[in-house]
């Protein structure tokens, strides 16, 4: 018989065997604390215009609204660190965008993942998640010890960093729980200080429409606020500025995964090769890459707003 303690030993050996380097697990359960949270943000409107921020608000905070008798919560994070970083006179993007994008590369991992489950363990009904429902990942990550989520709203591991992607399976399944870390940002406030926008508007409280993220990606407007005008600090998909300034990325480490592997090319373009890339470059470049998302219309507005 395969008891509850064989079946989380047996989830956490396949997920190390999978190259998710930590795993933690949390009971399926309302997010109470979240709730009050994420009520307060809305209502401050610091969602800007990603409007699919206030949709299905109660299955964000109840997984068992996303898989009826949910009994866990399997929590994992993927490392994305690159060995190697673009050119210094270079528009820049952020790092997780190097390589494939990763909703394909741990969607296809996480579907692996559950077939070995249900192989080793038995009939198991669950749903894999990868920033791609609402599902709070952070929040699940935090309650399963993987690290805490520091004064950027990152997710922050002691021994890793805040560089790596988070993924989750919500299973019917009985396991045991892991418990929460300490938080161990202290008296730093070296994201605050480095933001340029000021988007970090009071310790683990982020405004996401000053975000450069947010006006780089999410916003689909035709021109950018002018009263970011000089803050971009030649950001033109997402930002890094809040890890890259983190004191506990000193030990972050760089990924094993080939599909996070940038095209040489793109590291080495210059401002100027940005600024004549063409849409047969662009297709090239980033074919399967989440800048994407951008079409290069959008990519071509931030560079444009850099200028200007």
């Amino acid at each position: 018989m395969i008891t509850k303690s064989s079946s989380t030993s047996i989830i956490k050996n396949i997920a190390y065997e999978l190259g998710f380097q930590f795993c933690g697990i949390s009971n399926a359960e309302f997010l109470e604390d979240e709730a009050l949270r994420l009520e307060k943000w809305l209502k401050s409107e610091m969602q800007g215009k990603m409007s699919y921020m206030e949709n299905h608000f109660d299955m964000r905070l109840d997984p068992r609204l996303l898989v009826p008798d949910a009994k866990s919560v399997v929590s994992l994070i993927y490392n994305y660190y690159p060995a190697e970083t673009q050119r210094i006179d270079s528009y820049k993007i952020s790092k997780y965008a190097y390589g494939t994008d990763y909703h394909f590369v741990l969607k296809d991992r996480l579907k692996l993942f559950l077939d070995r489950i249900r192989t080793d363990i038995g009939e198991v009904d669950g749903r894999v998640f990868v920033d791609s429902a609402p599902v709070m990942d952070k929040a699940w990550a935090k309650k399963s010890g993987l690290g805490w989520v520091g004064k950027h709203s990152n997710l922050v591991h002691p021994k890793k960093g805040s560089f790596f992607f988070i993924a989750e399976l919500i299973l019917d399944l009985e396991l045991i729980p892991d418990g929460p870390i300490k938080d161990y940002c202290g008296t730093c406030t070296r994201c605050i200080d480095a933001c340029p926008t000021d988007a970090i508007v009071q310790p683990y409280v982020v405004d996401g429409s000053k975000c450069i993220s947010y006006l780089t990606i999410e916003l689909k407007d035709e021109i950018i606020p002018s009263e970011f005008v000089g803050k971009m600090n030649d950001w033109v998909f997402g930002c890094d500025i809040c890890q890259d300034v983190c004191p506990w990325n000193r030990f972050s480490t760089p990924h094993s995964e080939p599909l996070f592997s940038p095209n040489s090319s793109l590291l080495n373009l210059s401002k100027n090769d940005w600024n004549d890339l063409t849409d047969e470059v662009f297709s090239e470049l980033f074919k399967k890459s989440a800048i994407k998302r951008t079409k290069k219309s959008g990519l071509m507005r931030n560079i444009k707003f850099l200028k200007d």
